[in-house]
């Protein structure tokens, strides 16, 4: 079966049917995005997928609609909205197509849906407003999708297509970038795994380079580590390790009296020749080398540790 169409409903677009894009046409390339309510367009047919219009849902037939009765549920209950299905049907295949390796799919397929897709099913089916999120709701990503739509009083006939591929260029950069960031977070994870491996009962993790290191030290149960250390572009750095994801509360803090200081300052305060920066809220400080910057997290964690004594 060649998928030559790929057809979602015309007039006011929403998330769902936006974010569906981006994972169909990267499948589909020269497939053409049809726009349309018309009966010829959105009636099954082996050349096409439906989404988001047509009144079905049947993946065989390749329509994956979410309005009508009996509308698809995910097993804990919460509903679909055509980004949940086509995201369920096809996101295997666009990690796949993103060159994400084969033993990440299943993972990311999973979190990118729990964190992603999940949000934009529940706003565009009314089991969430956007009013919940406050102050930020405008800045929620359904939000600043609706604000792509073209203002109510537009005599532009072009102006309701313009703003749907506006928003689907924008929506894809999102993806790709959540993607590519979610496939950076596994790869990372291994390089921590082993620098811990090698750190042993040490206060201090050294890593090669910046990277997300949390989410591997959590999962390696290493309660032990309070600082990393790793070089940066020009300096290193000395960093806490936050308690948990939500929140600033570090396991354990840099010393009170380096806080805010830099340069000659911050070397008088701590004794430590190469000693640069140290950030007032004392979760992160810089060294000109990589001696420097051990040196300095050396004495943090002493004070950290007479402190909980």
């Amino acid at each position: 079966m060649t998928i030559e169409h790929l057809v979602t409903h015309s007039g006011g677009f929403h998330a769902d049917e936006v974010f569906s894009s981006v994972i169909l046409t990267r499948l589909y390339p020269s497939a053409k995005l049809v726009r349309s309510r018309a009966p010829q367009w959105i009636t099954p047919g082996p050349d096409r997928v439906i989404y988001d219009v047509g009144g079905a849902y049947d993946a065989e037939a390749g329509i994956f609609d979410h309005h009508q009765r009996g509308a698809p549920l995910r097993p804990d209950g919460q509903p679909y909205s055509s980004f949940g299905l086509i995201w369920h049907h096809f996101g295997r295949a666009y990690l796949e197509a993103s060159n994400v390796p084969a033993e990440d799919v299943e993972a990311l397929h999973a979190s990118f849906d729990a964190s992603f897709v999940v949000p934009v099913d529940l706003v565009d089916n009314g089991a969430v407003s956007l009013s919940e999120a406050g102050p930020l709701a405008s800045m929620t990503l359904p939000g600043l999708i609706e604000t792509l739509k073209p203002v109510f009083d537009s005599t532009d006939p072009a102006a309701e297509e313009a703003g749907f591929y506006l928003a689907l260029s924008i929506a894809r950069s999102f993806v790709e970038a959540r993607v590519a960031n979610s496939a950076a977070k596994r790869r990372a994870e291994a390089v921590v795994h082993q620098a811990i491996v090698a750190a042993g009962a040490d206060r201090i993790l050294e890593l090669p380079r910046g990277m997300p290191f949390r989410p591997a030290i959590v999962k390696a149960g290493a309660d032990h580590l309070l600082f990393v250390v790793h070089p940066r572009q020009q300096d290193w750095c000395v960093t806490g390790i936050r308690q948990s994801d939500e929140g600033f509360a570090q396991r354990a803090d840099l010393p009170a009296a380096w806080a805010g200081l830099i340069g000659e300052a911050l070397e008088l305060a701590c004794g430590v020749q190469g000693a640069s920066f140290c950030h007032n809220a004392r979760f992160i400080a810089a060294a000109t080398t990589r001696e420097a910057a051990l040196a300095m997290a050396t004495l943090a964690v002493a004070e950290a540790l007479a402190l909980q004594a």
